[in-house]
């Protein structure tokens, strides 16, 4: 089988004993970086000598093909550097492949940078999204951040140190400068530091420069935050499923505060638009 291990995130004391269990008895561990993972068997004093395959971003494609024929014969351990394999790290690939050729995939539970991120900002954990990495370049992150400026649910994002300054900055302009955030860095390690506040304001602070492993938490948008033509859009996507428009309007109503009235005409106008829009059948 596929075996899907998470691996600690900085402290090295949040190794689970089923972790070092597998290590000790692996004969192959797909690492992303075979370095990285020689490293933490040194420091495990686990004395196994697995064979170490190479498995990250570029070569994924080409290698889960190797990895699942394998994992018919024997089980395949699969690390990434830090936290659980697939998330925002090599492994998925994989996964889809062992799933679609019958082999089965596990996971040993463990340490994740996300939902520790979100357990420790401050910030709603009861509907969240994570959303990986941001765009290196400025206007694809302005185009990502105004498309979520509407999005209710608490955002995780991961960012790069050096880029964390612009990208709060970026945030603030989608999504409002007072809107709540934390930045959390170096996670479980010596100088972990949770830096809360408006985005306007944790910007200001990261532009001096920040270090370390980043993940930042953004609160999602108040219902009074949603764009009118935003709730039509979900009034629209409701009546899809076979709702009625009366029903419709009200439950998004309910969620953003909109008046209902209004979004039950401008749901009606648009029903109607669309069937005097619609193509007249063939002869």
């Amino acid at each position: 089988m596929i075996i899907l291990a998470a691996t600690p995130i900085g402290n090295l004391g949040d190794a689970s004993t089923r972790l070092i269990g597998a290590l000790r008895d692996a004969t192959v561990i797909a690492a992303e970086d075979t370095r990285t993972t020689q490293r933490l068997l040194a420091a495990l004093h686990i004395d196994n000598r697995p064979r170490l395959l190479a498995l990250h971003d570029h070569n994924e494609k080409t290698q889960a093909a190797v990895l699942v024929d394998l994992a018919r014969e024997e089980d395949v351990l699969l690390l990434s550097d830090a936290g659980m394999p697939t998330v925002s790290d090599p492994g998925y690939g994989v996964v889809a492949a062992a799933v679609a050729a019958g082999v089965e995939v596990t996971a040993i539970p463990g340490p994740s940078a996300v939902v520790t991120a979100l357990a420790v900002a401050g910030l709603p954990t009861d509907r969240f999204t994570f959303e990986g990495f941001a765009p290196r370049k400025a206007g694809e992150r302005a185009t990502v951040f105004g498309a979520l400026a509407a999005e209710q649910r608490t955002m995780v994002f991961f960012e790069a140190p050096s880029r964390l300054a612009a990208t709060l900055t970026a945030m603030g302009a989608a999504f409002g400068i007072d809107r709540e955030a934390a930045v959390c860095r170096e996670l479980t390690k010596l100088h972990e530091e949770v830096r809360r506040g408006p985005l306007g304001d944790l910007a200001a602070w990261a532009a001096d420069g920040v270090r370390g492993e980043i993940v930042v938490v953004v609160a999602g948008a108040s219902a009074r935050d949603v764009p009118f033509d935003d709730a039509v859009e979900q009034v629209a996507t409701l009546l899809a499923t076979g709702i009625r428009l009366k029903d419709a309007a009200s439950e998004v109503a309910e969620a953003t505060g909109h008046s209902k009235r209004e979004l039950y005409a401008a749901g009606l106008a648009r029903r109607d638009r669309h069937i005097a829009e619609a193509p007249a059948p063939a002869d």
